[in-house]
């Protein structure tokens, strides 16, 4: 607070020199604008917490930050002053024993209190007033300093082109990584499965003795590599979420897991498919992290609106430590930045994981 009060003060001063400048040295603003600009960064990136960006401004920055910095800092001296003074005569008060009773007259109330209390209620109220006041001025001077200050268009669109080159090779990464999982899957276990049905086969195809208990082996080989079939197409992708939507899809992966999963499903008409199937594989991939590493007992899924947007929030009670950049978890962000939403993962040592992801509803992407 004594930063921000010393921010608000520094700048009614540089708010002054400002004005003054302005008015006195109009046809030499190319000298000095540049520079007391660049005051002025120093200033909102010290004392006012705010990083400016270093692009150009123009007087019109310097004149409408001189006026609010010149208001707020004048407000919040002579407020914080004169509460200064009510406090330190109520402490003279108490000191010296010199308090004294005081009348207040109203239209048909009388009241009689202390000089002691009316100058602490004053000082309280005043130096209320002082921080609200002071508060305000930052919050103006950094809506100033991100309206003026901020990257201008050419510069928004580098960053925005920036943005989805990135974003494409991580699409590109996570699709890789999503092949290299199908074939693990389908090589440590269709792939073994099948071999291990053939040998069967070959065996009672051989020894017609023991042929009768190797159809069976046999038979009840097949199953488990249907079922491995089905368990790999489902990890892959869901027919139910086409079919039936996230809800039942969800559900699905709820009856899936060891461990008691909850869902809160608050969604309204349901979002586009391609954040429909961003939300689905947040959820279910966060899910089986939970199961898989930390150790959980219970997780919790809610999904919800927030105006234009969707989210979903997974959070279990393992032992946390949960490394955001590991491949699942940074998979999933591609994905989610790839859709425009942000990404965001919570695990404190010991104190679980919230895994969060919120997406535009039309999945807006560029």
């Amino acid at each position: 607070m004594l930063r921000r009060l010393a921010g608000v003060l520094t700048g009614a001063v540089t708010g002054g020199a400002g004005l003054l400048l302005l008015a006195l040295a109009w046809p030499a603003r190319a000298r000095w604008a540049p520079r007391l600009v660049a005051l002025e960064r120093a200033r909102l990136r010290a004392l006012l917490g705010y990083d400016a960006e270093a692009g150009a401004a123009g007087t019109g920055y310097l004149a409408a930050r001189a006026a609010t910095g010149l208001a707020g800092g004048y407000l919040t001296l002579a407020l914080g002053f004169v509460g200064a003074l009510f406090l330190g005569g109520a402490g003279w008060a108490v000191v010296t024993g010199s308090a004294t009773p005081v009348v207040l007259r109203f239209p048909g109330i009388n009241l009689t209190t202390d000089s002691l209390i009316i100058g602490l209620v004053c000082a309280a109220v005043l130096l209320a007033l002082a921080a609200l006041c002071c508060w305000g001025t930052v919050a103006a001077e950094r809506r100033l300093a991100a309206r003026f200050l901020g990257p201008g268009v050419q510069e928004q669109m580098r960053r925005r082109i920036a943005e989805l080159t990135t974003t494409r090779s991580g699409i590109v990464r996570a699709v890789d990584d999503e092949r290299r999982r199908i074939e693990r899957d389908l090589h440590d276990g269709v792939q073994q499965r099948g071999v291990a049905l053939a040998m069967l086969l070959g065996r009672a195809r051989h020894s017609p003795a023991d042929a009768p208990a190797l159809v069976d082996q046999a038979y009840a080989e097949s199953r488990r590599l249907l079922d491995e079939l089905r368990s790999v197409a489902w990890r892959v992708y869901p027919t139910a979420l086409d079919e039936l939507g996230l809800r039942a899809a969800l559900a699905g992966v709820a009856e899936r897991s060891p461990v008691p999963v909850t869902v809160h499903y608050g969604l309204g008409d349901r979002p586009a498919p391609q954040v429909e199937t961003a939300l689905y594989f947040v959820a279910r991939e966060a899910i089986t992290n939970a199961v898989k590493h930390a150790r959980a007992r219970d997780i919790l899924v809610v999904l919800g609106e927030d105006g234009k947007a969707v989210r979903v929030d997974i959070s279990d009670d393992g032992q946390g430590g949960a490394d955001p950049s590991g491949g699942g978890l940074s998979g999933l962000a591609r994905r989610v930045l790839a859709l425009d939403g942000t990404f965001e993962v919570a695990s404190p040592a010991g104190g679980g994981t919230r895994v969060t992801a919120v997406l535009p509803k039309e999945g807006a992407c560029g």
